[in-house]
């Protein structure tokens, strides 16, 4: 897999990787297994670069990812969308990009990562 290089002096990554905000759609929409199933995919292909975001399915993708990549963590490199604010029903209310905010992002997303691996890894956050 070809890859490129995030910014003058970032991560190598492949240039093909996989969305994963469709595999957090509303309750009857989605599939977990099948989820799962298409990251494992993913990873097997050496797709790993997975694009996730905390506000897709108000958080439900990075639990999802972060089960899907157990025992796989150093397999991935995530980046991570945040920032999005949305109701309780999912309408879009806007975006906070504070740095306070970003921080806050930032702490919430790395822990979820850190769910499926003992040690820390790279993860891009782009707002």
């Amino acid at each position: 897999m070809k890859t490129i290089r995030l910014g003058s002096q970032g991560a190598q990554v492949p240039q093909l990787g996989l969305g994963c905000m469709r595999m957090s759609g509303p309750p009857p929409t989605r599939d977990d297994a099948e989820s799962v199933a298409t990251i494992t995919a993913a990873l097997d292909a050496s797709v790993r670069f997975l694009n996730t975001g905390d506000f897709y399915g108000h958080g439900h993708n990075e639990a999802l990812v972060a089960r899907a990549l157990q025992g796989r963590r150093d397999d991935a490199f995530l980046s991570v969308k945040f920032g999005g604010l949305r109701s309780a029903s999912g309408q879009f209310l806007g975006i906070d990009v504070r740095p306070a905010a970003v921080k806050n992002f930032a702490a919430y997303s790395l822990s979820s990562a850190a769910r499926s691996s003992s040690r820390p890894r790279p993860l891009v956050m782009n707002a």
